[in-house]
């Protein structure tokens, strides 16, 4: 049903691991998503996407049905038994306790 999303989450130990949800694959949806992107696109937003014409073509070959999931640091910090602050993929990016990355 193009109103709903089948979402799913992933909870270990009361905590939310990540999110998971169904993915579109009707080929005549996904166009008149597109088509009313674009239309956005050319009124100005510079978020909206623009057309994939190759995609859809690929959805009108079948796509299965598929879902995507997006795993968080919490994950990670259980499986690893150390806090989200030491699980941090880019700790340069991380600031020290009690200090501020950009100072103003």
């Amino acid at each position: 049903s193009p109103e709903f999303v089948e979402r799913y989450q992933i909870i270990i130990a009361g905590s939310e691991n990540g999110n998971g949800y169904s993915e579109l694959n009707d080929p005549i949806d996904q166009a008149k998503r597109f088509a009313v992107q674009e239309r956005m696109r050319e009124k100005g937003d510079v978020e909206a996407q623009m057309e994939d014409n190759d995609f859809v073509r690929a959805l009108e070959y079948g796509m299965p049905p598929t879902s995507g999931f997006g795993v968080s640091e919490r994950l990670f910090s259980f499986l690893a038994g150390k806090s989200i602050r030491e699980t941090v993929l880019f700790p340069l990016l991380k600031p020290e306790d009690g200090k501020k990355v950009i100072k103003k």
